[in-house]
């Protein structure tokens, strides 16, 4: 519903700043004299402008999705692999003691412990298929043990945002996405995006634990975030200290590095499984081919929708507004271009995808806002419509605290983002 409007806005505030722009062209005299306003050419011909941009972006929205095909299908046939290997049952054990702590109020051995974990090793891994049955399978087990049953309960809310917050370690799509705009290195963002989308994670635990008074000193608790948050401001100390053009060298072999080392532990799990690795491969294959098929009608109509809205100025008048603001309190403004992605995704996830993909279309794969737009689209999770699906699944109306504190967690990965994507990429 709420894409439902935004996309319908896109239009008619287009039409309507393109009419004013026609308006002031056929009264530039007045406005230039009265209101020192210039209208020239390019407002008389903005509507030629936007029916060439519907035509520009729903061609530009099936070349990417041709692209996407080859590598969706390859790489949802690796996941199927390491699915079938026992990546999401290796994850989950590695993780098990930490979230028995942080949920509290879950019996011991309880049902949902297991599928919740699942659910989390699944997003971590770019499983969204398996991730959101799962999902909701732990919302079904959580609401059984849930005393008031048209309330959200304290395991749930901390579930909720967990997912809200889009903890994700092989961003499958993004990479594609980048590859199929013509990324130089499509990989060059995979390790800012896990920096940014460990500190959105880490934000939404920190802030829904101290509202629940979750006991964040136990000593296991402590282990896991000191453990993972020395790693993570290790690698940004280390490369804090490296000239920018090493920074991006080191990062995209490491990133490199880390995704084919993945590939080969998917083999090795299936191996060690006797799985037949080649009809697994093929089974996710298809998977992955139905799903980029699938995106093609909502690619068009994101990237259409928002080639009028920036065909029409709209966008250069929202973007340029933000952008005088941040200069006039003294910051770099680079990153204001790749702001609609950040405020688009709590929203809309598909709306977002739109928005980037849009983003590296006008400014390219490898500038600044167009890397930026893609670590903001994997920092964060689309909150309205996990917290819609989830909570409806088991009718539950009365979220309490999940929407701000999931939207804490949105806006810590968002500030995370743009403060990495300098340290990363502050010379594009």
């Amino acid at each position: 519903m709420v894409l439902n409007y935004i996309w319908i806005a896109f239009f008619l505030i287009g039409f309507l700043v393109a009419l004013i722009r026609v308006i002031g062209y056929y009264f530039r005299d007045f406005f230039l004299q009265h209101m020192n306003i210039v209208f020239d050419a390019a407002d008389r011909d903005v509507f030629s402008g936007i029916v060439q941009s519907t035509f520009d972006m729903a061609e530009t929205s099936v070349t990417i999705a041709i692209y996407l095909i080859g590598v969706m299908t390859l790489w949802l046939g690796i996941m199927k692999i390491g699915e079938k290997g026992g990546a999401v049952n290796l994850l989950s054990r590695a993780v098990n003691p930490f979230f028995t702590r942080i949920f509290p109020e879950i019996p011991k051995d309880h049902p949902a412990m297991g599928s919740m974990l699942m659910n989390f090793a699944a997003n971590m891994l770019g499983l969204d298929n398996a991730a959101t049955p799962l999902g909701l399978k732990a919302m079904g087990e959580l609401q059984e043990i849930n005393p008031d049953k048209k309330k959200a309960s304290a395991s749930q809310i901390m579930f909720i945002v967990l997912n809200t917050s889009g903890l994700t370690l092989i961003p499958i799509s993004i990479l594609a996405m980048r590859a199929a705009s013509g990324a130089r290195v499509p990989t060059d963002i995979f390790i800012p995006l896990m920096l940014a989308t460990y500190f959105s994670t880490l934000a939404g635990l920190i802030a829904v634990a101290i509202r629940q008074k979750i006991r964040l000193f136990n000593r296991v608790v402590l282990a896991y975030l000191l453990g993972i948050s020395t790693l993570v401001f290790g690698i940004i100390f280390y490369l804090n200290r490296l000239p920018q053009a090493d920074v991006e060298v080191r990062t995209g072999f490491a990133g490199n590095f880390l995704l084919f080392l993945v590939i080969i532990l998917f083999i090795w799990l299936g191996l060690r499984k006797k799985v037949n690795l080649y009809e697994t491969f093929i089974e996710g294959a298809k998977e992955g081919f139905k799903i980029a098929v699938k995106i093609i009608p909502y690619l068009v109509a994101m990237l259409v929708a928002v080639g009028v809205f920036r065909a029409s100025g709209a966008m250069d008048f929202l973007v340029g507004g933000i952008g005088k603001f941040f200069s006039w309190m003294g910051f770099d403004t680079r990153f204001v271009d790749a702001l609609p992605v950040a405020f688009m995704k709590p929203l809309s996830g598909s709306g977002a995808r739109g928005m980037m993909v849009e983003t590296m279309t006008h400014f390219g794969a490898d500038s600044f806002a167009g890397r930026l737009a893609c670590i903001f689209q994997g920092s964060t999770e689309t909150t309205f419509y996990t917290v819609a699906v989830y909570y409806g699944a088991v009718n539950i109306r009365n979220t309490r605290y999940t929407v701000p504190f999931g939207l804490i967690a949105d806006l810590a990965g968002i500030i995370a983002a743009i403060f990495i994507a300098y340290l990363f990429f502050g010379s594009s």
